[in-house]
């Protein structure tokens, strides 16, 4: 009986490079483990690169990402080979996991050199651990290129190079994992929010430039890698099965995340991507489940703000009265649904291209508008380009979010209380998004998003149900906005442009949505918070940022063009699945009416 952790030759894509595959298993697990002995070595001789990579026997700073992949490439080979208690790593039976984490390895390890190398002025910097893991890097990729590939009856014959690549990474579906007791899919629920968190913590909190993009390499394979081993597509049945465990396992470790920082500045990075994550799930409202393509909603993101400073008690306010939090709030969420429903009733009979261009122009004269209103060109209202400065801090119960508290032992800044005022905000919109989903308009969204013509001829009223999405991903970001204006202390209009150099704006909410995957609750948050996280930590990708998102767009179109987050029907369109295939003439030989014996 063969082992499904051991893949047949015979039945798989032939390797790129013709090596046995025992062979190959154990240089895969020699190189890696050299890799690994490498980082307690130093790396080079002078502490001025950041990281200190000259301490021999102490791994530190890039050296602990290499460290990472190296190990875990270790773990994957000898799941393998069929090792008891490790088999459930790769429960496929596939080396495509292998090869992503040998190219975690090497990209890892590789960028550190040439960074080393460049920063300091050519490799005679290099000390012999660099070599050491760098060569064991190295032999570790190549060996696992010379494995087999993982799509059985995949002829690479004539194929260039791209395509025998995408064939040898390419996993077949896992197969079924046994069944696991409650208690232990709770744990392994709660173990999974544990590392989540402590991976987004450490990304965000990496002190220079360089670690930052050694961790982007670290993640991005690690996680293509526990991808295509299944294992995601294993914790997604048991969050959906554990529903309520899973959602209240992601507030907990959300509400630790400012408690692991110890600067202000990481928790404002938080905050910010928070607010950015809650307006993107409030655009996939109105693109990913109704399809309607709004450019300006970032100006539904303003009216809040703008409305809630005016009534904040702000000083230069124009109407000069100060209502309570949840008043401002509500008038925020007000103002924006009655401008989502004044914009959309005129423009929502409008479909595609078109409505993309009234909508755009929507948001430039609000923007406009906002400068307009100075006392000059228009009536005194918003103070035109200075905006509104000096926005009051927040207070709740005499709990004032402006000022620090000490919490359990932890000092919480005014970063950190905003952050989880956002929090407690995002938990609403989520619920707000995931029941509208689940519900009768929801499908009525996704019925007309897919064909807005067939959904009209079985009874749906498609501009009712249009101006209902507007209005409530217009709401939605209203809220974002009344405390984005009490984060920031101030309102200008520069704040809502179409594309800019800061976002959130319009440009980069689409982004988001598109990137993280449309129509699905998580893949907005997820993808607003790399479009934030990236450019807060990388500064000089500052004047390259739409260049750098436009290719990765591309990419992503390429590779995956369901998003990071696959909706299942959107994974459906995008991916060939064999449902218009010729049946099988072997199905059909029979006659009808007579069985085949056995059957």
């Amino acid at each position: 009986m063969t082992n499904i952790n051991t893949p047949a030759a015979t039945d798989s894509a032939a390797p790129l490079i013709p090596l046995p595959t025992t062979l190959a298993r154990h240089t895969v697990t020699a190189g890696a483990t050299t890799a690994l002995i490498g980082t307690f070595l130093a790396w080079t001789w002078t502490s001025d690169f950041p990281g200190d990579l000259t301490v021999t026997g102490y791994p530190g700073g890039l050296q602990l990402l290499t460290l990472t992949t190296a190990a875990l490439t270790i773990l994957f080979a000898l799941s393998t080979y069929g090792v008891p208690g490790l088999r459930w790593l790769t429960p496929g039976g596939t080396y495509a996991p292998l090869r992503l984490l040998a190219l975690a390895t090497f990209g890892t390890t590789g960028y550190t050199l040439g960074a080393i190398s460049a920063d300091l002025g050519g490799i005679v910097n290099l000390e012999p651990g660099a070599y050491v893991s760098g060569l064991g890097s190295l032999i570790a990729l190549i060996a696992a290129f010379a494995l087999p590939g993982d799509t059985p009856g995949t002829d690479t014959t004539g194929d260039n190079t791209w395509q025998r690549i995408r064939h040898t990474l390419a996993a077949p579906s896992p197969r079924p994992a046994r069944a696991i007791p409650d208690w232990a899919g709770i744990l392994i629920i709660v173990a999974a929010f544990a590392i989540g968190l402590y991976v987004f913590a450490y990304g965000i909190d990496t002190a220079y430039t360089e670690l930052f993009i050694g961790f982007l390499i670290t993640a991005v394979f690690t996680f293509a890698a526990i991808t295509q081993a299944g294992l995601i597509a294993r914790l997604s049945a048991l969050t959906a099965h554990h529903r309520t465990v899973t959602l209240s396992a992601a507030f907990v470790a959300a509400i630790c995340f400012p408690f692991t920082q110890s600067s202000d500045e990481y928790a404002l990075i938080g905050a910010n991507i928070l607010i950015f994550a809650t307006v993107a799930l409030g655009l996939n409202v109105v693109v990913g489940l109704a399809g309607l393509l709004d450019l300006g909603y970032v100006a539904f993101l303003g009216v809040g703000a703008y409305a809630a400073a005016l009534v904040s008690g702000a000083s230069t306010s124009s109407i000069g009265v100060h209502f309570p939090f949840w008043a401002a709030i509500l008038v925020g969420a007000g103002a924006s649904l009655i401008f989502g429903v004044l914009i959309g009733a005129p423009t929502l009979r409008l479909r595609g291209d078109y409505l993309a261009i009234v909508t755009l122009g929507f948001g430039e004269i609000f923007r406009i508008t906002m400068n307009n209103l100075n006392g000059n060109s228009g009536p005194n209202v918003t103070n035109g380009s200075r905006g509104i400065p000096a926005i009051p801090d927040i207070t709740i119960f005499g709990y004032d979010l402006g000022i620090s508290h000490d919490v359990a032992g932890f000092t919480l800044g005014k970063p950190g209380n905003y952050y989880l005022l956002m929090l407690v905000i995002t938990l609403i919109v989520v619920t707000v998004f995931r029941r509208s989903a689940d519900s009768r308009i929801g499908r009525a969204w996704v019925a007309i998003r897919e064909d807005e013509t067939a959904a009209t001829a079985m009874g749906i009223n498609g501009f009712r149900v249009k101006l209902i999405a507007f209005a409530l991903g217009a709401t939605l970001a209203g809220l974002a906005g009344t405390v984005q204006g009490h984060l920031t202390s101030t309102v200008t209009p520069e704040q809502y442009q179409f594309a800019g150099s800061v976002p959130p704006n319009s440009a980069f909410l689409l982004a988001a949505v598109i990137l993280g995957g449309m129509g699905t609750m998580s893949g907005p948050l997820i993808g607003a918070s790399l479009l934030y996280l990236i450019p807060a930590k990388l500064q000089f990708m500052q004047d390259y940022q739409l260049l750098l998102f436009g290719i990765a767009l591309i990419v992503l179109m390429r590779l995956r063009p369901e998003g990071i987050i696959a909706d299942r029907r959107k994974k459906l369109e995008f991916h060939e699945t064999g449902q218009l295939d010729t049946p099988d003439t072997t199905l059909t030989d029979t006659p009808v009416g007579v069985t085949k014996a056995g059957a």
